[in-house]
């Protein structure tokens, strides 16, 4: 029997993960059954545990005392891989948390597997860094450094891109330019990739992305402009003032569909201001809506429910 061994795709926002065992591939389910998992981790201050994904978006959703991280795939090539951050009375490094993710990544496959895993292929984006080699080069090192440091003894990469044109390769016939898109929480990344049956069993491919280029703009975008077009106007949104001179202030609504602005609006400062905009407003209904959602703080499961919605 041969020995398994796993894929993973460390996102911005969410991850997956692979196993081939005995020849065969499969999607290990991360949590409560699904096969992706939000890139979190949350440390709760109250029993002193870590937890990750859903759950730990779920404890910071809830008001849990602690502190969440997401977006952790951002530190890589960055600034921050080298510096540290308070967690309660303790100091972490950034890539310290970064590890943490990966080893409850590894733990998960690990437990699919029914076996130790060693070997693992790690996707990676065209660039880390946009237009600075060196950087991208350090980020690579620093996922795998951190990826060895869980565990793993025999790591390759393999880009993003050419992951997603190798499954469609294998319905090819004959060589075809392929425009692969991939839509990331934070980023959008398009590239142009030669695809062919021949090509398939070269192993280094960057030659065949004949080019990529990517903008800051994904999925978390989308949902922050979802819930402003469609969500906030039920709470009071672009609702005119009694004298109808003028439309309430945007401000708090924009921070409220906007994930990491959302405890912006929980200040005793923002309650406050809320209630001078209802008695201001022609539809106080609506703002009532506004003010019962910052009361119980559900900003976070409103998010949660948008971003559904959009799925």
């Amino acid at each position: 029997m041969r020995p398994a061994f796993g894929g993973i795709d460390f996102g911005t926002s969410n991850s997956t993960v692979g196993v081939v065992r005995n020849g065969q591939p499969r999607l290990v389910a991360l949590e409560d059954g699904q096969v992706t998992l939000p890139s979190a981790v949350f440390f709760n201050f109250e029993d002193n545990r870590t937890c990750f994904g859903r759950h730990a978006i779920a404890n910071y959703t809830d008001s849990i005392e602690g502190r969440l991280m997401r977006s952790l795939k951002s530190v890589l090539g960055s600034s921050l891989a080298h510096e540290k951050t308070r967690i309660k009375s303790r100091s972490i490094g950034f890539m310290d948390i970064v590890g943490m993710f990966l080893g409850h990544l590894k733990m998960r496959l690990e437990a699919d597997a029914g076996d130790t895993v060693e070997t693992v292929v790690l996707g990676r984006p065209v660039q880390f860094v946009d237009d600075d080699a060196e950087a991208d080069a350090k980020a690579q090192s620093e996922l795998e450094n951190a990826a060895r440091a869980q565990g793993f003894k025999h790591i390759a990469f393999q880009f993003e891109p050419i992951a997603a044109a190798l499954d469609y390769e294998q319905k090819v016939t004959r060589e075809e330019l392929a425009l692969i898109i991939d839509m990331g929480g934070g980023t959008s990344d398009f590239s142009i990739v030669r695809v062919s049956p021949q090509r398939s069993r070269s192993l280094d491919r960057k030659d065949d992305i004949l080019a990529s280029r990517g903008v800051h703009i994904g999925g978390t975008d989308f949902d922050r402009l979802l819930s402003i077009a469609h969500v906030m106007p039920q709470l009071g949104y672009l609702t005119p003032t009694k004298d109808g001179k003028r439309n309430l202030p945007a401000s708090y609504f924009i921070d409220l569909a906007t994930w990491q602005r959302i405890n912006l609006v929980y200040t005793a400062k923002a309650m406050t201001h809320l209630r001078q905009i209802r008695y201001e407003a022609e539809r106080a209904d609506l703002v009532d809506r506004f003010i019962h959602i910052v009361e119980h703080r559900f900003g976070h499961a409103l998010a949660a429910l948008v971003e559904k919605a959009k799925i």
